[in-house]
This record gives structure tokens, sequence and C-alpha cells, in this order.
């Protein structure tokens, strides 16, 4: 009960959101409010309770009026499985009240009309938070997708950028089908803050992905890589080419030969401890 009681405090309602319950009331759509606010709820649960499942630490859970966020104090070091899960936890939620709303409907407790509505909500609200963009849950799935092949900076780097062109192309659709919608450029105004704020903060999060394989759960790796560099590159540059779920033994290329691996720690060691952010990683190489 009170970690359940610890959630829910952390729930918080975009103002957005309280934009949107103005022009519902203007409007008479409350009733519509009312659905869609609790499909937006069960669906950032379904995200909370894939999170309380693998014991992650939940930031906060955000309410907008076309889906949410959950926020995690994780930073890119969990295994990639236990993501997706969590990632889809969300849409998973809708086929689960699409089925309940049948059941609703033939037990007579509402109608005909209200369910077609209510279908209809779970399937926008599910089809746009999957869409490749940032910080949508399409836009999670991107960053995942690419974390398989790029390391956790060049990751990060694309997902931002792909999901600037997926704006891109949203806008090009909301102006060519339907660009007096207000709700839609509201949408619209949210998913370019997001971006713009996680593109200025790209190298405060690269740093708490580092910060976590340094001080984190060492448990959490999936296999160990070895990365091969060259002496004159920057303890810098060998961390930007880390990669989510690998444990990575430094392999320094001095005058052509391959030394000593160095476990990646002493790296890590040495650019925040010792401050050597711009040394040469040879210069880590003790001589034997």
């Amino acid at each position: 009960m009170t970690k359940l009681m610890e959630t829910l405090l952390k729930i918080k309602i975009h103002p957005l959101f309280w934009v949107v319950i103005g022009i519902s009331i203007i409007t008479a759509h409350f009733k519509e409010l009312l659905m869609l606010f609790l499909i937006v709820f069960i669906h950032e649960l379904g995200h909370v309770t894939g999170a309380h499942f693998f014991s992650w630490r939940i930031k906060k859970i955000q309410l907008l009026p076309f889906g949410g966020v959950a926020e995690m104090d994780e930073h890119g070091n969990r295994p990639i499985k236990e993501e997706l899960i969590v990632i889809l936890a969300g849409p998973i939620t809708h086929i689960v009240l699409v089925f309940i709303g049948y059941i609703f409907y033939a037990f007579s407790i509402i109608s005909a009309e209200t369910l077609d509505l209510f279908i209809f909500h779970n399937l926008v609200i599910l089809f746009f938070n999957l869409l490749p963009i940032w910080p949508l849950d399409g836009g999670k799935l991107l960053l995942l997708l690419f974390s398989l092949k790029k390391p956790f900076s060049d990751a990060h780097k694309m997902t931002i950028q792909l999901s600037i062109i997926g704006v891109g192309l949203f806008i090009l659709a909301v102006l060519y089908y339907s660009p007096s919608q207000l709700h839609l450029w509201m949408i619209i105004t949210f998913l370019l803050f997001s971006i713009v704020m996680e593109w200025r903060q790209r190298h405060f999060v690269f740093m708490r992905f580092l910060l976590e394989r340094y001080y984190g759960d060492a448990s959490q790796i999936q296999r160990l890589t070895p990365l091969i560099v060259d002496e004159k590159e920057t303890i810098q540059e060998v961390l930007v080419k880390f990669y989510r779920g690998n444990k990575h033994s430094i392999i320094i290329s001095k005058k052509g030969k391959h030394h000593v691996p160095l476990d990646e720690n002493e790296v890590l060691h040495a650019y925040f401890n010792e401050r050597r952010t711009t040394e040469h990683v040879g210069d880590l190489i003790y001589p034997y």
C-alpha cells in the first residue's frame, strides 16, 4: 500500500490537460474527456506496473491530453529486454481495455455508441503513442532499436534527429488534413518542446549513462565486448563508443601493438575521479 501511495503522489497533470478540460466544458465534450483521462491513466499504470516488476525507480508520471510520460530514474543501463517490456506494457493496456469494453457492452452496462467511442479513443492513443517520435513510446522503441547496433550516445542522437523528421511529417499531415484543430497544434508544440529539451540535455543524459555504468549495478551487464582504440584517442572519445548492455574491455593499439586490455572502470575512474577528460587513452597504460 505504501508503494502504491508513493506512486500515486508522483502523478502530475500537464498544464495542457487543463486547457483541454476548459475546451471540453465549453464544447460540451466533458464525457469524452473523462473517458480519455481514464484511458491515459491506465496506459501509464501499465508502464508503472512493468517498472515496479523490475524494481525500477519511478521519477514522475505526467498525464497529457493525448497520452502520458512515465519518467524513470534509470539511465540506459537496464537490460534492453526489460525496457522493451516496460515500454510495451503501456500499449498492451489498450487491448485489455477494448476487451473490457466489449464485456461491458455484452452485459448492457454501456451502449453501442459509447463502446464505439471508447474503442476509437483507445486506438487513437495507441497508434499515436507508437509514432517514432520522442518522448512517445514509439520514440523509446526507436532508441532501443538503435542501441542494438550503435553506441548509446549515437543511438540517442539518432533518435532525436529522426524524431524531428517525424514531427515535421506530422505537421505536414495536420496542415493537409486538419489545420484548424487546436488540440493537434498543442500536441505538436509539446512534442517540439520535448525534442528540443532532449537535444539540449543530450550531454547530461550521456553523463548520467556513464555515471550509472561506473557506480551502478554491474549485474545488469549482459555481455563482454572488447573495444579496440588508438592510443591517441582521448578518454572522452573512447567513452562515446560505449554500448548499453555491454561490459567493455579497452584494448589500446599503440605503435601497431595491442596492449593488455584495460577494464572500462579504469577508464571511467580516470574520467570522473582523476578528471583526465582530454588526455589520450594511451596515457593510462602503465609501463611493464
